[in-house]
């Protein structure tokens, strides 16, 4: 199979277009700008618009508009920036329409710096803007999964009619590796009948819309919302289990710390510790029965994140105070290191 090599934030955009994304609309900040800069260039080569917005306000609104037209769109940015589009992930909640979101993250909080970072857990999987709802989360942690992610994020969307966001970071985003660049097989629905294209005069008007005055009403909405997150979270939950079948450890890490964690895992083995990894790969829904069944077997928990520490709190949840978890962390743009993170899973142990 032939690889190309390519940056994350580079191989996210040719993705997004050959899952048929025609409309990007961004604002420049780092660690995100390749993403950005190969979209100026793909899109009007394949018909498509590219629009840098006079602020990230403005092109989270873009996007809602080129969504409830129908056709795949989608935007990125990075900590700061996603945080300003956050009222624009409500409205798109709302109005239940599909779009893509890429965050590659920067260390903070306020502006911070560039170095990579996982302190947007929280804003990502408990919502990210105001009202009842959630977005669907996907955590890669290899370019290839960029890819691959990409192109599953776009389906997901279409089908459930969610945003869909690519939780990166600055690693992630900025490193190079070989990718297959295989052309996905889309599912994507052959008809939007929701969606405003004009009626032709052919069927009723269609109306984009998230205020209900009625409070009956708007309670139905969000309940029959809700009733599709629960279809979400039935069909669309993933992680990946590496070596967890007779670990007596469970290190659970995402996205750049978990290949960090995975060299863990295998200096602890080399120790003769039965070390183990679970990896959530959608943060939202998270893979609460993953670490539910490893809590009935392993002694405890290290959860490794480069921040302060956001998802050891899914994971007590999940683990609903069976086994202990502990907490190895960097944050501020710091990475953790194989041997921090083996150090941690020995004084668990202890």
């Amino acid at each position: 199979m032939e690889k190309v090599l390519m940056k994350g934030n580079e191989a996210i955009a040719e993705a997004a277009v050959m899952a048929g994304c025609k409309h990007f609309f961004g604002y420049p900040i780092t660690p995100q700008n390749e993403l950005a800069a190969y979209m100026s260039q793909r899109m009007p080569r394949v018909g498509g618009t590219y629009l840098q917005a006079e602020s990230e306000i403005a092109a989270i609104n873009m996007v809602i508009g080129a969504a409830a037209a129908g056709v795949r769109a989608m935007t990125s940015s990075s900590s700061p920036g996603i945080a300003l589009k956050s009222e624009g992930l409500s409205y798109l909640a709302g109005c239940d329409l599909p779009a893509v979101l890429v965050n590659v993250q920067r260390a903070g909080p306020g502006l911070g710096g560039i170095q990579p970072s996982q302190a947007d857990y929280f804003m990502a999987v408990k919502g990210g803007g105001h009202g009842d709802f959630h977005t669907v989360v996907f955590a890669p942690n290899s370019i290839q999964e960029m890819v691959d992610y990409t192109f599953a994020a776009f389906d997901i969307a279409e089908k459930y009619r969610v945003t869909v966001m690519l939780l990166t970071d600055g690693i992630l985003g900025q490193m190079m590796e070989p990718v297959a660049l295989i052309a996905p097989e889309t599912k994507a629905p052959a008809e939007k009948p929701w969606a405003v294209t004009g009626t032709k005069g052919a069927r009723p008007k269609n109306i984009v819309n998230s205020l209900y005055l009625s409070p009956e009403l708007l309670e139905k909405v969000n309940i029959a919302r809700f009733e599709r997150y629960d279809e979400i979270k039935r069909n669309e939950t993933r992680c990946e289990l590496y070596k967890t079948d007779d670990a007596e450890i469970c290190v659970v890490a995402y996205g750049a710390a978990s290949r960090i964690s995975r060299n863990a895992v295998e200096m602890a083995r080399a120790k003769g510790i039965r070390a183990g990894l679970i990896r959530p790969i959608t943060l939202w829904p998270f893979p609460s029965d993953a670490i539910l069944e490893a809590a009935d077997r392993v002694k405890a928990f290290t959860v490794v994140e480069m921040s302060m520490g956001q998802m050891i709190q899914d994971v007590e949840l999940a683990a609903r105070c069976k086994k202990p978890v502990n907490l190895c962390f960097r944050t501020g743009g710091m990475v953790p290191s194989p041997e921090e993170v083996l150090k941690s899973i020995e004084e668990v142990l202890r």
